[in-house]
């Protein structure tokens, strides 16, 4: 399975792009992962509702473009299902068998996603009932795929 990860915002602390960095290395005998960085709406230090509101849509509309229509569409977000590891491995290996050979995962900026890019996607994934900043997001992802690909191959998973 190919992945491709589409995201509002650069990773901004060493850390986060170090880890990512890591995984994304360990997912390339998998199918590989790649991570397209889109960039965040501009807003003032205290948007009104309404600047929020445009800046969902514009960032849905980013995040949009890349919907390819063979691949399945997954978003992160808060009111998606929770899941194990296995279970997500159980899924990922499911699409397979149904012929699906990318995923496209989607993660919004800081202030969520737009109603018509939730619309859009096919599954949509909560990554823990706690909150995290949307780059934290990506970090737990990728470790979370590997994972997975580690567990449908029946290989230990060392870290």
């Amino acid at each position: 399975m190919k992945f491709s990860i589409y995201c509002i915002g650069k990773l901004k602390e060493p850390y986060l792009r170090e880890g990512v960095a890591e995984f994304v290395k360990r997912l390339q005998p998998y199918g590989g992962v790649t991570i397209t960085e889109l960039p965040e709406s501009k807003l003032g230090d205290k948007p009104s509702p309404s600047d929020k509101q445009k800046a969902l849509y514009d960032e849905g509309q980013r995040l949009l473009k890349y919907c390819n229509p063979q691949a399945f569409v997954v978003l992160l977000d808060v009111y998606g299902k929770q899941m194990s590891s296995e279970e997500l491995a159980k899924r990922i290996s499911e699409l397979e068998v149904q012929g699906h050979s990318e995923m496209i995962f989607f993660i919004g900026g800081a202030f969520g996603v737009s109603e018509e890019l939730r619309q859009r996607a096919q599954w949509k994934l909560s990554i823990s009932p706690m909150t995290f900043t949307h780059q934290m997001v990506r970090l737990v992802l990728v470790e979370q795929l590997y994972r997975a690909c580690k567990i449908n191959r029946n290989e230990p998973y060392h870290w």
